[in-house]
């Protein structure tokens, strides 16, 4: 399997596969949203899109990253959206990042997004596609995110290679300066729990897929069978 590893700026064209990581907070809060119930979330182009997404279905969840805003119901923070009711509702999400990065390759056959918390039932989707190439896109930091790199490299790692040890790369996430940004207040909309919560591996049991649904890139779980149910890697 050929792996790559781009930033949002370096994407020349869509990619087979694309799995576009964003661990510091976008698609951990999307797995949780996911958990909670929430039955699809809508990737939005910009805080004026998410709004008018709103005003259009007030029953929708639309959060953001950041402070709380007029119009958004919560923030992009795994520990803030416990409290939040999702149940059965769709999401409205606006990131710097992470949506910004799915939104970048959105005419790719096959797009997922991850972070630790699905980890492993990325990888075993990839495995399951057995495509000749993945691009994995590094959505912080122009690319240069350790958190999202650690990630992304843990979930390539884990396609071949099963039984490999998160520790390492959960070492690099957890001393990133998105992690220290976050233990700091120097970012704003923050729970105390958001970098733990963040570098919980495998924490749920599905997969991310994002696809057109008419103009809107929208995100919906895939759940993975159990990895003991699953073909061995050879």
């Amino acid at each position: 399997m050929g792996i790559r590893f781009l930033g949002i700026a370096d994407l020349a064209e869509a990619p087979c596969v694309a799995v576009v990581v964003d661990v510091m907070r976008a698609f951990t809060v999307a797995a949780w949203a996911f958990a909670q119930g929430a039955e699809k979330i809508v990737l939005a182009e910009s805080l004026d899109e998410a709004l008018a997404l709103k005003a259009r279905h007030p029953d929708w969840v639309a959060l953001k990253d950041g402070p709380p805003a007029p119009g958004f119901d919560t923030v992009n923070s795994p520990g803030l959206l416990r409290s939040v009711d999702v149940g059965g509702r769709t999401v409205v999400q606006k990131t710097t990042a992470g949506t910004v990065g799915a939104l970048a390759v959105k005419e790719a056959p096959l797009v997922l997004c991850a972070s630790f918390v699905v980890a492993e039932a990325t990888a075993q989707l990839l495995r399951t596609r057995k495509s000749d190439s993945v691009t994995f896109v590094v959505t912080g930091d122009d690319g240069q995110a350790d958190e999202d790199l650690a990630c992304a490299q843990y979930i390539a790692r884990r396609t071949t290679e099963a039984g490999t040890d998160a520790a390492e790369f959960l070492r690099r996430a957890a001393e990133s300066r998105a992690a220290a940004e976050l233990a700091q207040g120097v970012r704003q909309g923050v729970h105390p729990d958001d970098v733990a919560l963040c570098l919980e591996v495998d924490r749920f049991p599905f997969a991310m897929v994002a696809a057109l649904e008419g103009s809107l890139m929208v995100l919906r779980p895939r759940t993975m069978p159990s990895p003991a149910d699953e073909d061995p890697v050879r």
